[in-house]
C-alpha cells in the first residue's frame, strides 16, 4: 500500500522564492515520467525524510498533488547539503503500477558467521543489488543470513533465495559477502620483511642532450 505525501504547486521559479520555501520547511521538487509532462511542485521535509526513513527508498508514495490528482510516485532522486545536510531538492517518478521497473534494493547481512567466531573477518563487497519487479513487488530490503559462511568461503547472488515476485539482475556469481582468514602477526612479519627488502626507485639522471 503506497504512503501518502501532500504536495503543493510551484509556480514561481525564481530564487528568492525558492529560499522562502526552503526557509518554511519545504523543499521544491520535480515530478515527471514517461510520457508525462513535468510538474514542479514542494514537499515537506520533515514529512519526506520520516516517509524515507519509515518505508525505505524505493518506497511507492501517493502525491497529492495541490489543486490536482493524486499520482504513484518514487524518490527517484534528491539533493543534500553538504555543510548543512539538508534536504535541498526532490525528484519524483511516476510509476505505472502495471510495469516492471529497475532499480537498486539495499543488502543487508544478518547473524554471525562460523568464519567470524574462528577469527575471520566477514566482507560485503557490495551494498546494493540491482533488482527488476513491479512497483508494489520491490522488496525493501535483502536480507542475507550469513550464519552457516566459514573462513574462505563466499556467497553470491546465485546462492540468494527470492522471496517475491521480483528477480536479481546483477551477474550472478557477484560475491554478496565473504570470510577471509585473520591477518596473523607472521602475516605482518612478511609484509614487513617483503618492504624492507625492496629495491629503491632509481632516479635517473638526466644527460646533457636531454636537458638540452
Amino acid at each position: 500500500m503506497a504512503v501518502k505525501l501532500n504536495a503543493q504547486k510551484r509556480e514561481d521559479l525564481a530564487k528568492s522564492t525558492t529560499t522562502e520555501i526552503r526557509k518554511s520547511g519545504r523543499i521544491p521538487a520535480v515530478v515527471y515520467g514517461k510520457d508525462k509532462d513535468s510538474k514542479t511542485v514542494s514537499v515537506d521535509s520533515v514529512d519526506l525524510v520520516k516517509t524515507v526513513r519509515d518505508e525505505g527508498r524505493n518506497a511507492i508514495i501517493s502525491l497529492q498533488v495541490e489543486g490536482g490528482d493524486t499520482v504513484e510516485v518514487m524518490l527517484h532522486d534528491y539533493q543534500i547539503d553538504p555543510i548543512k545536510d539538508d534536504l535541498l531538492h526532490a525528484d519524483f517518478y511516476i510509476v505505472n503500477m502495471a510495469e516492471e521497473m529497475d532499480v537498486d534494493v539495499s543488502v543487508r547481512l544478518e547473524g554471525e558467521s562460523k568464519g567470524e567466531k574462528e577469527g575471520g573477518v566477514l566482507q560485503q563487497p557490495f551494498y546494493e543489488i540491482q533488482v527488476r519487479a513491479k512497483p508494489k513487488d520491490i522488496p525493501e530490503e535483502i536480507v542475507v543470513n550469513v550464519s552457516d559462511l566459514d573462513v574462505n568461503e563466499n556467497l553470491s547472488i546465485s546462492d540468494l533465495e527470492v522471496t517475491g515476485n521480483y528477480e536479481f539482475l546483477d551477474d550472478p556469481d557477484t560475491t554478496i559477502a565473504s570470510v577471509v582468514p585473520p591477518t596473523t602477526e607472521e602475516d605482518l612479519d612478511t609484509e614487513t620483511e617483503e618492504d624492507e627488502n625492496a629495491e629503491p626507485e632509481v632516479i635517473k639522471e638526466k644527460s646533457d642532450s636531454e636537458e638540452n
